[in-house]
């Protein structure tokens, strides 16, 4: 992997592109990170560089976390991950990743925590189909049978029944980027991103692009 940037989501919109064709895009807010520290194989095992996105007041830092921002001398940051590049040599501590390392046309993942949707039945955490709507049916919208009698006594884990929904890391794959906004580290990404506004997205560069 050579290129990955966090981002937050701005919302969804809609654009046309140079056939006039009207697109929706998800519109994110990437970048600028900050490297706080690079990771080599002699002293961490691995190559990684470490970033950090969104500013956070000093008050709310806790002092371990506080004495690695400043023995790499940036500012405190909200969201802190690694990306494990195949290039981490290359970056040193203060450099900026912005939204001008992807470009129109590239394929990415992205990574979120869905949205959260509670406890929900069977029919809209599964898709399962309901049953008669008639007075008599008394079966309109359970999950059904949810297993065997005295044999084997018991409902098998992975049944699939009501639940709480949502709230789950999830990973798109295959998106592309419609436009980059270099001056303002904005990326379009065509179709939908999970999570609500403002949440945190991570996007890299797709690991099986479509053929």
């Amino acid at each position: 992997m050579k290129k990955a940037i966090l981002a937050t989501k701005v919302g969804m919109t809609q654009i046309f592109n140079e056939d006039g064709v009207l697109v929706p895009v998800t519109v994110l807010q990437a970048g600028p990170c900050v490297v706080t520290q690079v990771k080599n194989e002699e002293n961490d095992g691995y190559k990684a560089v470490q970033v950090g996105f969104v500013d956070k007041r000093e008050k709310l830092v806790s002092k371990p976390v506080k004495g690695h921002f400043d023995k790499a001398g940036v500012s405190y940051k909200r969201f802190v991950r690694e990306f494990r590049f195949d290039n981490a040599e290359e970056y040193s501590v203060k450099d900026e990743i912005k939204a001008d390392i992807f470009a129109a046309g590239d394929k990415i993942d992205a990574t979120a925590v869905s949205k959260g949707k509670g406890f929900q039945g069977a029919i809209k955490r599964h898709g399962q189909s309901r049953g008669p709507m008639a007075h008599g049916s008394k079966f309109h919208r359970h999950a059904g049978s949810n297993g065997s009698a005295s044999d084997p006594s018991k409902v098998f884990k992975g049944k699939k029944m009501p639940g709480h929904m949502g709230s789950k890391q999830v990973t798109v794959q295959n998106l592309e980027i419609v436009r980059v906004d270099n001056e303002n580290n904005l990326i379009l990404v065509k179709g939908a991103v999970p999570g609500p506004k403002k949440s945190l997205i991570t996007i890299k560069e797709t690991v099986k692009a479509c053929k």
